[in-house]
């Protein structure tokens, strides 16, 4: 039975890239009934888009959203900044699907501000090309990390995660995660939201923040590279969703088979997304 849910938010899926783990996002998707989606930026990655690897799990969460959508599901795709160029048709609406920069709902009477959050990173706004350079350096982190994995696991050990240790061993890294989200806060508190829902730093996360201006929820979706995690909105409580966790309903392996009209439809939306990155380039 799929769980029927208020919200769901998930961002920094980064579709096109090795680090994305697509079957996990479809297992998941397969396992609710949202009446609203939000995907809150990052979730195909313009910046390392390549045709040549897209496989077919990829083309299956993209179906998959279109699916919820035709369903009634309500889908909120908010730009991020490895989506950036889809930016150029913000306000655009096609059927129940919304893409905005950001999005403000009330909820059972409280303000929630959605936005992906790259707006507050100085390397994102004023050194693109560095920005970019990492983001193929994580790429391949991760894809090296997975080897690393696959070794541990059949020597009986646990799995390491090495982004999640460069991350909390550097100062550098850990005072930027926390500016991030001071600076969300302060400003969501400054402009009477009650949530402040962000993505872009890849650290699932929901706290009460407050200041001598007052108080907010912040919350953060996590990512779909490493921490798999989604936040949840239902009977007026917010829950930070852990893929696999007590949940075996989302263990089998998704249907991967697609039939030859949508091939047909997914080597088209390919082609359109190679050519959006060569003239927005």
């Amino acid at each position: 039975m799929k769980r029927k849910i208020e919200i769901v938010v998930i961002s920094d899926v980064h579709l096109g890239t090795y680090g994305c783990h697509a079957k996990e996002v479809l297992n998941y998707l397969n396992s609710v009934k949202p009446k609203k989606l939000i995907l809150n930026g990052d979730i195909f990655d313009i910046w390392q888009f390549r045709k040549r690897y897209f496989p077919k799990a990829h083309l299956q969460v993209i179906k998959k959203i279109v699916a919820l959508a035709a369903k009634g599901t309500r889908v909120y795709y908010l730009t991020g900044n490895h989506d950036e160029k889809l930016r150029r048709f913000s306000d655009t609406k096609m059927g129940n699907i919304y893409i905005l920069d950001k999005l403000v709902l009330n909820i059972d009477g409280k303000k929630a501000w959605f936005f992906h959050g790259d707006v507050f990173d100085a390397s994102i706004q004023h050194t693109k090309w560095i920005a970019k350079l990492g983001g193929w350096g994580y790429d391949l982190l991760i894809l090296f990390n997975r080897f690393v994995n696959v070794v541990l696991q059949k020597l009986g050990r646990e799995k390491y995660s090495l982004s999640k240790k460069i991350k909390n061993s550097v100062k550098g890294a850990v005072k930027f995660i926390n500016n991030f989200e001071k600076t969300a806060t302060d400003l969501a508190i400054e402009n009477e939201y009650d949530f402040v829902v962000c993505g872009h730093i890849h650290q699932p996360i929901i706290k009460t923040v407050s200041n001598e201006k007052g108080e907010c929820t912040y919350l953060n979706s996590g990512d779909w590279i490493e921490n798999l995690t989604a936040l949840e909105y239902n009977n007026e409580r917010w829950q930070l969703y852990t893929h696999g966790e007590g949940t075996p309903h989302l263990r089998p392996e998704p249907d991967l088979n697609v039939p030859d009209e949508e091939e047909d439809v997914s080597s088209g939306l390919l082609s359109a997304f190679a050519e959006l990155n060569k003239g927005l380039s």
